[in-house]
């Protein structure tokens, strides 16, 4: 804001004149992205992965549903941990690619996908203060559990 009430006059009317000052800036740079971040996008690929497999293969739907509710919560939680709204549905791009024609392969695509997340999973748990260790711990057992559950 312009410093010292500077005013403008036309037409005999004064008027305040606000703006940016060169100098009344804050030069702190922003925060670097929490780096649970990458959790919270991983989170809402698996979901969309095991949606997207459930539609291919309607069979498999009551057995897929609950997983993909499970990581959706995941990316709820540590959302709101970090402090980060989720994107719409709408907002979201698939990320994954379509679903294996059989179910057989869907289901070894979904436990690939789970094992590499819960490497990723385990390696935030060890790098993550205490406070965040217990979430980050949950959700790599949830993980290795999917795991077993799909086979």
């Amino acid at each position: 804001m312009l410093r010292g009430g500077a005013l403008l006059v036309l037409g005999g009317v004064a008027a305040p004149l606000t703006g940016c000052d060169l100098f009344d800036r804050d030069d702190q740079p922003a925060p670097p992205p929490d780096p649970l971040r990458p959790m919270v996008d991983e989170s809402l690929a698996l979901a969309e992965a095991y949606r997207s497999a459930a539609t291919a293969h309607p069979d498999l739907a009551d057995r897929l549903g609950p997983i993909a509710e499970a990581h959706t919560a995941h990316a709820t939680e540590l959302a709101r941990v970090i402090g980060v709204a989720l994107p719409s549905a709408a907002a979201t791009a698939p990320t994954t690619a379509a679903p294996a024609a059989e179910p057989a392969s869907a289901l070894a695509a979904l436990r690939a996908l789970e094992k590499t997340a819960q490497q990723s999973a385990t390696q935030a748990c060890a790098a993550a203060p205490a406070e965040r260790a217990a979430l980050l711990g949950s959700i790599v057992a949830a993980r290795a559990t999917h795991q077993e559950a799909l086979k």
